[in-house]
């Protein structure tokens, strides 16, 4: 291992925004959250019971595109909706406007409350650039690069995989690994010879599927397990632990 606490031979890391470089997936769950509970109101019983914000979010939201978590987590309620369009109005009842809701609900809460960065992670991407390896940054947010620019983090990623490239170049999202493979192949490494850090669950199957060379959870909110499960070969709770400390 070397002294980034990485195996011999990797090249570049891969890695995600949300719970990872920056903390805002605690903003993500709340905005999913009136999202959807203002959603259930109309329903009774199983289907309008509401959102929670670990065990729901952690399963069917946390690390997809916007419109595949309103997917996944309706499906969950048996609720099936109209696709939409992406122009749809966030008071329209259609997959798209839902997620049109969420990230309005958002952009507003970022707004308002801010957005800090993992002062761990910021140390040790420090440590990766000035050890000459190569890094992006992926993750299904369209707001990746405004989302960067804030914490004035921008500057440490060689290429930016986000919601906005994925739809240009039709990526299917994470769990899939195509938005991990496309960053590895813009940096020119491949992926046996890239790491992916990562806090969700989904991100966890997108590096196990890919078959990179290293995958690290980020365990935020209790969920060590989980990780391991999904594919993690290492689980900390912040990416000092791995070293890299200047």
């Amino acid at each position: 291992m070397t002294q980034l606490g990485l195996p011999d031979g990797i090249q570049a890391c891969l890695f995600d925004l949300d719970g990872v470089v920056t903390k805002t997936a605690v903003v993500h769950a709340a905005a999913w959250k009136e999202t959807f509970d203002a959603f259930l109101r109309d329903y009774e019983g199983e289907q309008g019971r509401p959102f929670d914000p670990a065990a729901d979010y952690d399963e069917y939201v946390d690390g997809r595109p916007r419109a595949d978590g309103v997917r996944a987590f309706l499906a969950s309620r048996g609720i099936r909706l109209p696709e939409g369009t992406p122009g749809d109005p966030p008071d329209a009842r259609t997959v798209q406007g839902l997620g049109n809701r969420k990230n309005d609900l958002l952009l507003e809460k970022i707004r308002t409350g801010g957005v800090e960065a993992y002062e761990g992670t910021l140390r040790y991407l420090e440590a990766v650039r000035a050890a000459g390896l190569r890094t992006a940054i992926v993750s299904s947010s369209a707001n990746c690069r405004d989302v960067l620019r804030s914490v004035g983090a921008e500057h440490f990623f060689d290429v930016r995989i986000d919601g906005v490239v994925a739809a240009e170049r039709r990526l299917p999202g994470k769990p899939h690994p195509d938005t991990f493979l496309a960053a590895a192949r813009d940096l020119g490494v491949e992926a046996s010879r890239a790491a992916v850090f990562e806090d969700a669950l989904a991100g966890m199957d997108a590096g196990r599927s890919g078959a990179f060379g290293y995958v690290v959870g980020l365990d935020r909110v209790g969920q060590s397990d989980a990780l391991y499960a999904h594919g993690a070969n290492i689980v900390v709770k912040d990416l000092a632990e791995l070293g890299g400390e200047q």
